[in-house]
């Protein structure tokens, strides 16, 4: 009985394993037919490699249009801000400048954005302090014994005080200034505007960077020479006016000599004004061979000694002024500072004449030089030589389509 009970048990175990067998073969058959083949697994890989791999490009590409679109919102920014200023949208910096990583630093982009204005300022500036700073030193240096020499500062420089300091000066300013253009004059600012298309728009900027810098280099004069002017004048505090014999304030602006007429004032810087523009034109004229193609790097030197003529042809009877923020702003400064309302008055009211004359002289200047030697693009080569622009109506048309062109070509 023991050996059937074993042989059932053993035929029991049998079938149980066969049943195992077959529900396992049951079960990779089902799991088989569920799952793709190899191939098909490779591909379904690949494809979730794929998606996986556009998703993240997609999400990198997203990141990058948004950093570029942010570039440029910040570059449009910077644009309109110097339209807005009636500069041309992009600022005159060298390519490899304007790419370099401190661009992005806040001064860099006020920089960029105020390049031509800041040039303006730092030209005239420079001009002013070296022009005036040599007439104070010739003035009240003035009997000094005790010099190298032994004729004293005074007879040393008042030679060339009015020719060589203020002509190296003004060839200096240029150099600083050119990437404003180097005007440095309202009246030639003006006179570009008229002959030269030199946009309307950017007239109060610059004129506020020439006005304000000639100011400010008239005070930094008056301050380091505080005490000379303290003991030319004969105390602390006294300030007088020509043609007091220890007057100090011509060291900032002009005076007449007290024999020359209202007629002769007005002569004088009237021609030298109109001289200096003509031949402002010329050296920047590229179709006059006398001036070598438009002067080019040797334009600042061209002024040089255009304005060295001009000091010693025109300086004995006005100065000359020459230009209205060479002269304004210092004498605004030195009523400031002490001189008060004598500056005004001398030489009967002269005052005006260095601030409206020169603008005269320069249109002047600029109207002979178009109508008898340029022949390019000029308001005076136009139909009645641009005297029909000056009716209302003509002005507003011509002044629209002149906009128009300049904004088609980028320039404001």
């Amino acid at each position: 009985m023991q050996k059937d009970q074993l042989d059932c048990l053993q035929d029991g175990g049998d079938l149980i394993c066969k049943k195992t067998t077959s529900l396992s073969m049951s079960l990779q058959t089902y799991i088989s037919s569920q799952s793709p083949p190899p191939r098909a697994r490779d591909m379904t890989s690949t494809t979730s490699r794929t998606l996986t791999q556009d998703r993240s490009s997609s999400v990198a590409t997203s990141h990058t249009d948004c950093s570029r679109q942010l570039e440029q919102t910040t570059s449009n920014r910077e644009r309109r801000f110097r339209r807005c200023l009636g500069l041309r949208p992009d600022a005159p910096v060298k390519e490899d400048h304007n790419k370099a990583p401190h661009q992005e630093l806040l001064w860099s982009k006020i920089r960029c954005c105020l390049r031509e204005p800041l040039a303006e300022f730092f030209g005239m500036f420079i001009m002013m302090l070296i022009g005036n700073g040599s007439v104070a030193q010739v003035l009240l240096s003035t009997g000094q014994k005790d010099a190298p020499g032994g004729n004293g500062y005074g007879s040393y420089q008042s030679i060339c005080w009015g020719t060589l300091s203020w002509a190296i000066a003004v060839m200096l300013g240029v150099y600083v200034a050119g990437d404003s253009g180097a005007y440095l004059n309202p009246a030639i600012t003006l006179a570009n505007c008229v002959y030269r298309q030199l946009p309307w728009r950017r007239v109060p900027l610059y004129f506020l960077a020439q006005f304000f810098a000639s100011f400010a280099a008239s005070a930094y004069v008056y301050a380091i020479y505080l005490g000379g002017i303290d003991r030319f004048e004969g105390g602390y505090g006294i300030r007088t006016v020509p043609p007091s014999p220890k007057a100090t304030a011509q060291i900032f602006c002009t005076f007449p000599q007290t024999w020359v007429g209202k007629g002769s004032q007005v002569l004088s810087e009237f021609t030298a004004s109109a001289i200096l523009m003509f031949v402002v034109l010329a050296l920047n004229d590229n179709t006059n061979n006398g001036a070598s193609k438009g002067g080019g790097n040797w334009l600042p030197l061209g002024l040089f000694f255009l304005v060295l003529g001009l000091e010693t042809g025109f300086g004995w009877e006005t100065g000359p002024a020459l230009n209205p923020a060479r002269d304004f702003p210092p004498r605004l400064m030195a009523s400031i500072l002490g001189y008060g309302h004598d500056v005004w008055s001398a030489g009967r009211y002269y005052f005006w004449i260095p601030l409206v004359i020169p603008f005269l002289g320069a249109l002047t200047g600029g109207f002979l030089y178009d109508a008898f030697i340029y022949t390019g693009e000029s308001v005076v080569n136009t139909p009645w030589m641009g005297f029909k622009r000056l009716w209302p109506r003509e002005a507003w048309r011509v002044g629209k389509a002149h906009e128009k062109n300049v904004k088609g070509d980028g320039l404001v």
